[in-house]
């Protein structure tokens, strides 16, 4: 029997998020979520997918409320909602676990297997990313106690990205300082870019090596890449998350200098910034709200607020499509995905607006129109085609795992 499936973990601080596929048709076999870990309220939502690789396919949808208490309990629950589909840890069809980690820093530009020295290294990262690689270094840890003899790979958020020139990558500041603190553009958000790169080059029926995108990844965090032939050569977060387009509950690019002044004059502290930066600005800092839909609602009530966050939310992507315009030279596509890209048309509508100089149309009923499937919404004489492609970070971390362990 050909091992041929391979688990995805995506560890974040208080949950576990889970995938089972199986790379020999790429199909899904089971999905699953543990929320709420070290609570009382802890809940373990887990389906067995029968008859269509999508997850909202009705079949063996079981859940678990009550307390889990850490990590390592969460993924043993995992591993037992697998078995009694008899998918389990010990199968001899799983080839791999392929875990999500945030930030590789530039260690890490490539799907990696993991071992004690890699562990050590993703851990020497944390600074980088302290909300999200500790989590992930949790899941690496307790995934390996289940499996000791199975290979665990690594795919990191900041790898795609790893392509962008120097001159891209580098702040203007005192360089010897920038490489005392590993300070530089690493970009998030990679597997996504990568995959729906791809899967936009697929849809025009083009080999991606021919084929420049830009790919807006538009959920409550939201980036912007330039991609050329498949590989990136810009993107608009930086060192962290915060920096490029306006997002959920962050604020995206920002005079450096609004720090200094909230320090100085209004007396914040250093982690009182970093919280009304991260958590308390975007969207929510803007309006009250970080959800897409509801600003949607409130400004097509009429309301001041939420029409001028809305505004401001599609300036900066303009912005940025037409930079990236620039970055690229020629542009084949600007694709669409993620919670916003995907779902919110109006979103798409106001940031390509104006933008027919850049050779950007749309079909307005087909960009109004409702679909799970990737596809074209410009219009038909639109020199630059405009795409809306579902993300799948998940098949994009299982097809580079297991790429990785069948070389």
């Amino acid at each position: 029997m050909t091992a041929s499936r391979v688990l995805v973990l995506n560890s974040g601080s208080s949950s576990v998020k889970y995938q089972l596929l199986d790379m020999a048709d790429r199909s899904r076999l089971a999905v699953g979520l543990v929320e709420r870990i070290g609570e009382e309220t802890s809940r373990l939502v887990h389906e067995r997918i029968t008859g269509d690789s999508a997850p909202d396919v009705a079949g063996g949808k079981r859940e678990q409320l009550g307390p889990i208490a850490d990590h390592e309990a969460a993924l043993k629950a995992v591993a037992a909602e697998l078995a009694a589909d008899g998918m389990g840890l010990d199968s001899p069809e799983l080839a791999a676990v392929g875990h999500r980690v945030v930030h590789g820093g530039t260690r890490f530009t490539q799907p990696t297997v993991i071992d004690d020295e890699v562990l050590a290294e993703i851990r020497n990262l944390i600074p980088l990313a302290p909300l999200h690689n500790p989590a992930n270094v949790t899941g690496i840890e307790v995934a390996r106690s289940l499996r000791a003899d199975l290979p665990q790979v690594a795919v990191f958020d900041t790898a795609f990205h790893s392509t962008m020139p120097e001159h891209v990558a580098r702040y203007a500041i005192d360089a010897a300082t920038a490489d005392a603190y590993s300070i530089r553009r690493y970009g998030f958000h990679g597997t996504s870019h990568a995959y729906v790169s791809r899967a936009t080059a697929a849809l025009l029926g083009r080999p991606v090596e021919d084929v420049n995108v830009i790919v807006l990844h538009l959920g409550n965090g939201a980036s912007a890449s330039a991609v050329r032939g498949g590989v990136c050569v810009e993107t608009s977060m930086g060192l962290t998350p915060l920096e490029g387009l306006v997002m959920g509950t962050r604020s995206g690019d920002l005079d450096p200098a609004v720090v200094f002044h909230l320090a100085r004059v209004g007396g914040l502290s250093v982690d009182e910034i970093d919280s009304l930066l991260n958590k308390k600005s975007g969207l929510l800092g803007m309006c009250g709200d970080n959800d897409m839909r509801e600003v949607l609602r409130r400004a097509g009530e009429g309301d001041e607020a939420a029409s001028l966050a809305f505004a401001a939310y599609v300036h900066r992507l303009k912005k940025y499509i037409g930079a990236y315009s620039a970055v690229l030279g020629r542009v084949d596509a600007v694709a669409f995905t993620a919670g916003v890209g995907e779902n919110a048309h109006q979103v798409r509508e106001a940031a390509l607006d104006g933008l027919a100089e850049l050779g950007l149309a749309l079909d307005l009923e087909a960009n109004a129109a409702r679909s799970p499937q990737p596809r074209l919404v410009s219009a038909e004489y639109a020199r630059v085609a405009v795409a809306v492609v579902p993300t799948d970070e998940e098949l994009e971390i299982a097809t580079q795992a297991y790429a990785l362990v069948t070389q």
